[in-house]
């Protein structure tokens, strides 16, 4: 049974089969006239067999949207937190620093930079997606995860792909958060000081 809605590529080699069956065939070329008008086709044109058309590719079948989860905003707030404490991240952040001097932002910048990496290397085991230097040659096969390889550039075609490697990339291995307790509320990064 013929689908009630063709792609493009099927639509496309439908036409292009009909457009030359019909220049081959007068008798075709005068029923599909008639269909066109809206008259009946005659019943022997009907019980002819139509040329077949080039092969049309299969149907691609749709995969299912993944699922999408909400995600909880607890260990995201848990590390801001952590972040906040060890580094001052949030004060860097939020402060406006267009009257600062260059060399007052470098300076705070590593601050902030030492305190962020000291956190990070503390409660996240981090490591290379790809284990290869920046600007080798590798070839990915088919079936990559492309999760964990973002393709850039002239991206033409199917895998196997062959390029350079511009950012090794960052999986976390391990987690190591800190356990809280059930009543903390996890909003407050930073609680307010009140010098006495």
């Amino acid at each position: 049974m013929t689908e009630p809605n063709l792609s493009f590529a099927g639509r496309l080699a439908v036409a292009v089969g009909s457009f030359f069956a019909i220049l081959g065939d007068g008798k075709l070329a005068a029923n599909v006239q008639r269909l066109r008008n809206g008259e009946a086709a005659p019943v022997a044109a009907a019980a002819q067999p139509v040329p077949a058309a080039a092969p049309v590719a299969p149907a691609v079948t749709p995969q299912p949207a993944p699922a999408i989860e909400a995600a909880s905003p607890d260990s995201a707030l848990q590390l801001l937190g952590l972040l906040q404490r060890n580094a001052r991240f949030v004060d860097f952040v939020e402060e406006d620093i267009a009257g600062y001097s260059d060399a007052d932002i470098g300076a705070a910048a590593r601050l902030v930079h030492e305190g962020c990496r000291t956190t990070l290397r503390e409660h996240f085991t981090i490591r290379p997606v790809r284990d290869e230097s920046e600007g080798s040659r590798v070839t990915l096969p088919e079936g990559f995860d492309a999760t964990a390889v973002r393709l850039t550039g002239n991206v033409v075609g199917t895998a196997p792909f062959s390029g350079s490697i511009a950012h090794r990339g960052w999986r976390v291995t391990d987690v190591k958060l800190p356990k809280r307790v059930k009543t903390h509320d996890a909003t407050v990064i930073a609680p307010a000081e009140v010098e006495l």
